[in-house]
């Protein structure tokens, strides 16, 4: 089988200091991408910088024979998101490739949840998001080719306890990634979100002596395919845990039809509404989903009239 490489290709890769964010930046580095290595090197809250992460990959990088410089920047302000596609650019005069994984956990349940902590979780995650993206997107359309990969988690699919800016952030990630790949799809940009797990520093504290093997570099195929020129897909999740790579979808029931409902007829039909085991609708992203929901929902009205 012929290696996937990324010759000629640079990739901008955020909380790449450490972590998955580390294992994708030697991976593409390895096939031949040159690499911004992103990370302030702050602590997992976000609070305070603690080390020199992003020069130590980049040396590490450098020591194979890859190509890569380190940027320090934040993605939690439109000003920092901006530099850090500036580094590629500045550096490299192009930005092929947007990888975003940087991530911060301040955990507290509902009844104690701070609201600083809420924003302070969302502006690295989600906002960051928009900051590279934002920043990225206009150059990945000038020159007709892009991928981007976005980092949501089984926390934003399921939810979790006690993590709930985490949540909605992870979440969000989808919502976002779908827009890039409906607007990209004209300009040769992709966008999918990874979902990923693995044994990083937010493992810390978990007993994880019962784990298989469960290293980020068991994720980095799957992140490092759907930054490649040969992705074949806009617009979709995939989910890399422990060795298992799958595709993760929204699906909508069928449901049922009336021209008009009673709270009691929600409650009589509810079971029939929630049935999976009929012939379930989902629908790509690209190119239609938005319009395809709705005009088979009016199609239903139609043939109930």
């Amino acid at each position: 089988m012929t290696q996937l490489r990324f010759d000629g290709r640079v990739a901008v890769i955020t909380g790449a200091g450490r972590g998955l964010g580390r294992a994708y930046a030697e991976l593409l580095a390895a096939r031949g991408a040159r690499v911004v290595v992103n990370d302030s090197g702050g602590t997992l809250r976000g609070d305070r910088r603690e080390a020199e992460v992003a020069a130590d990959v980049v040396r590490g990088i450098r020591d194979f024979g890859g190509t890569a410089v380190a940027c320090t920047d934040s993605v939690a302000t439109p000003a920092g998101g901006q530099a850090i596609i500036d580094t590629a650019l500045d550096t490299y005069g192009r930005v092929d490739i947007l990888i975003h994984n940087a991530g911060t956990v301040r955990p507290g349940s509902l009844t104690e949840l701070s609201f600083e902590d809420f924003e302070a979780v969302l502006d690295v995650h989600l906002r960051g998001a928009f900051h590279v993206v934002r920043a990225a997107f206009p150059h990945l359309s000038a020159a007709g080719y892009g991928r981007v990969v976005l980092t949501s988690s089984i926390g934003g699919l399921y939810g979790n306890q006690r993590v709930a800016n985490y949540a909605v952030a992870k979440s969000a990630m989808i919502g976002l990634s779908n827009v890039i790949a409906l607007e990209g799809a004209a300009v040769g940009v992709t966008s999918n979100v990874i979902v990923p797990a693995a044994l990083t520093r937010m493992a810390e504290g978990i007993d994880t002596s019962a784990y298989p093997p469960m290293q980020p570099e068991l994720v980095a195929p799957a992140v490092g395919w759907l930054a490649h020129e040969s992705c074949s897909v806009s617009g979709e999740m995939l989910v890399a845990i422990a060795g298992r790579v799958a595709r993760a979808y929204i699906a909508e029931t069928p449901g049922v039809y009336q021209p008009s409902w009673t709270v009691e007829q929600i409650a009589g039909h509810i079971d029939e509404i929630r049935d999976t085991t009929g012939k379930n609708w989902i629908l790509p992203v690209v190119p239609s989903a938005h319009t395809d929901h709705i005009v088979k929902s009016f199609a239903l009205a139609a043939e109930g009239k």
